[in-house]
């Protein structure tokens, strides 16, 4: 099990890092799903989602203890490169003997390091799908990461748009593919 998860933390970084790496000197300030976030702003927050991982799994400090460390531009003049900077890192913690038993003090309480790394995987999943969408490149998402992402997300659908970081999940037919039921989860329009 723990080689399946960081196999598929691993993938959904890659999968990331290739859209980052598609924009060059693209479109960075175009809109995403995201509507409070441009291209840039995605990719800066994505990246610093990543910054956390290594002082919080392989250091154990709290989120208190990080306070505004990695809060506004972690990008700076070269965001693919603080991307791949980032992900490295962030895989090489959560790939640390250990790291996916150890207890991380993540915002709203403890939670085993695996779990922390399944959240930030499905994370990386879905706004893999808004850069994307923001880019205008092909947003079809890897059929096990879509697998892997929607039974993350299934147990924890209904308080998701409660928590103020996500729009209302949308309805989809019963057909829907399982891409298509994923995005709605997370309240986008496949």
């Amino acid at each position: 099990m723990p080689d399946t998860l960081l196999e598929q933390h691993a993938d959904a970084l890659r999968l990331f890092g290739a859209r980052v790496r598609a924009v060059g000197a693209g479109p960075w300030d175009a809109p995403t799903p995201c509507t409070q976030w441009s291209v840039r702003d995605l990719v800066n927050h994505v990246t610093g989602e990543q910054l956390w991982i290594p002082p919080m799994v392989t250091e154990g400090r709290t989120v208190e203890e990080i306070g505004d460390a990695f809060s506004g531009d972690v990008l700076g003049a070269d965001p693919t490169g603080a991307w791949e900077r980032a992900a490295v890192a962030a895989h090489a913690a959560f790939a640390a003997p250990g790291a996916l038993e150890c207890t991380v003090r993540l915002s709203y309480g403890p939670v085993l390091g695996r779990a922390y790394c399944a959240e930030q995987t499905a994370d990386c999943i879905v706004h893999a799908w808004d850069l994307a969408r923001g880019t205008g490149a092909d947003d079809r998402l890897p059929a096990g990461l879509v697998a892997f992402a929607l039974q993350e997300v299934l147990p924890y659908a209904d308080g998701l748009a409660a928590s103020g970081m996500f729009a209302a999940p949308l309805e989809v037919p019963a057909e829907a593919d399982a891409q298509t039921r994923l995005l709605a989860l997370v309240g986008r329009q496949g």
